[in-house]
C-alpha cells in the first residue's frame, strides 16, 4: 500500500496567541468545508490499545515508529464513522481508514472482533487481528472542537482544537450525556499544523511558529494520563 505520509506539528497556544494567529490567517486560508456556520465542528474519537497499552506506552517513551487505532464521528452523529489507524514514522504522519456502519460500530465498542473479520480488507484484517491475539480494546473517548482552515498550496491544513475532553472510562461515542471531563486548562488550545512537501513562507510567518511552544503529547495521551491522576485521587 502507497502511503502519503504529511508534516504534522503540534503546539500548546493560549486564547490571546489564538486569537492573533486565527486573524492572520483567515485572510490567507479558507475554511474547511465540512465546518459548519460557527466554522467549527464536533468531533468525538474513541482510541483503542492493547492488553500491554503499547501505543500509550511507546508515545511516552518518544517511540519514533508507532501506530495508533481510534473510532471516529462527527457532531454526535451516525452518518459518517471511520475506523482508524494513524501511524507515526520520524516527523511524518499517515492515515489509513474504513468507513463503519453504526451496527458495525456497536459491536466493536461491546468486543465482537468478528464483524472485522473481512479479509479483503487490509485494515479491518489487522484490526481483527489486535483484538483476537493482542486483545485490543476501546481504552478512552477524546473529545472537542475543532476550528479548521485549509490552503491548496501545500496541502496545508490548520487547526485549532478547543475544548479537549476526556471521557474516562466510557466508550458510548453516541453518548449526548458523556460526563466528559475537561482535560487541559480552559485557557489553553491545541494548533496543529500539517502539509504535504511544504509549508508556503506566507503562512509559516502568519503562524510564527518560532515563538510557540511545541508539544508532543496527543490528545490520546493527555486524555489517558487525566484517567490514571482521576484514578489515583479517588483511592
Amino acid at each position: 500500500m502507497n502511503l502519503k505520509y504529511r508534516h504534522e506539528l503540534k503546539y500548546m497556544i493560549n486564547f490571546h496567541q489564538y486569537y492573533m494567529i486565527r486573524q492572520r490567517l483567515k485572510v490567507l486560508m479558507q475554511p474547511d468545508r465540512h465546518a459548519g456556520p460557527s466554522g467549527e465542528y464536533h468531533i468525538r474519537s474513541l482510541y483503542f490499545d492493547d492488553i500491554g497499552n503499547k501505543a500509550l506506552d511507546e508515545k511516552q517513551a518518544g517511540v519514533s515508529d508507532r501506530n495508533k487505532y481510534r473510532i471516529r464521528i462527527y457532531n454526535l452523529e451516525d452518518k459518517v464513522i471511520h475506523f482508524e489507524k494513524k501511524i507515526k514514522r520520524n516527523e511524518f504522519i499517515a492515515k489509513i481508514k474504513e468507513p463503519l456502519t453504526r451496527q458495525m460500530t456497536d459491536q466493536i465498542v461491546a468486543g465482537n472482533a468478528e464483524v472485522l473479520n473481512v479479509p479483503e480488507k487490509p485494515l479491518f484484517a489487522e484490526l481483527y487481528y489486535e483484538m483476537k491475539h493482542r486483545l485490543l480494546q476501546p481504552k478512552v473517548i477524546v473529545d472537542y472542537i475543532r476550528e479548521p482552515y485549509v490552503c491548496r498550496n501545500g496541502n496545508v491544513r490548520i487547526t485549532f482544537d478547543k475544548d479537549l475532553k476526556s471521557g474516562l472510562n466510557q466508550t458510548d461515542l453516541f453518548d449526548p450525556q458523556l460526563s466528559a471531563v475537561r482535560a487541559i486548562d480552559e485557557n489553553f488550545i491545541i494548533l496543529e499544523v500539517k502539509y504535504d512537501e511544504y509549508l508556503p513562507g506566507y503562512i509559516r510567518d502568519a503562524l510564527q511558529l518560532e515563538g510557540l511552544f511545541r508539544q508532543s503529547a496527543s490528545k490520546y495521551v493527555i486524555c489517558r494520563k487525566f484517567i490514571k491522576m482521576n484514578q489515583w485521587e479517588d483511592q
